[in-house]
């Protein structure tokens, strides 16, 4: 039997992230942004397969932006370097979550 194409699709979120003990982040910062890309058969699968995946690791998710598909993206006139799109395709064959980037927030130091 011919397998079944999958429904998966990519998603990039952006999760913004408090503090918790063991959480890796820099000593001083106040939380962080990060970028990822999590396979799902929705968004709303997609969302919670990354909030799942970022609480075991000892982080403390507080907001999710999704920004949507590849494809939706690029309607929206996204660029998408070769590095990203091998994320995304990374993400998809491995059906997991990808934190692609971390930018951690120190606050006014003023």
């Amino acid at each position: 039997m011919p397998k079944k194409p999958s429904q998966q699709k990519v998603y990039t979120l952006l999760v913004q992230v408090g503090r918790r003990d063991g959480d890796g982040l820099p000593d001083g910062c106040t939380g962080a942004g990060l970028m990822c890309y999590s396979s799902g058969i929705d968004e709303a699968e997609a969302v919670r397969e990354t909030v799942a995946i970022l609480k075991q690791a000892d982080m403390a998710p507080l907001d999710v932006t999704g920004y949507g598909t590849r494809e939706e993206r690029e309607a929206q006139g996204h660029d998408i370097d070769d590095d990203e799109a091998e994320l995304m395709q990374r993400a998809l064959e491995e059906n997991s979550v990808i934190v692609a980037q971390v930018t951690p927030f120190f606050g006014d130091k003023a």
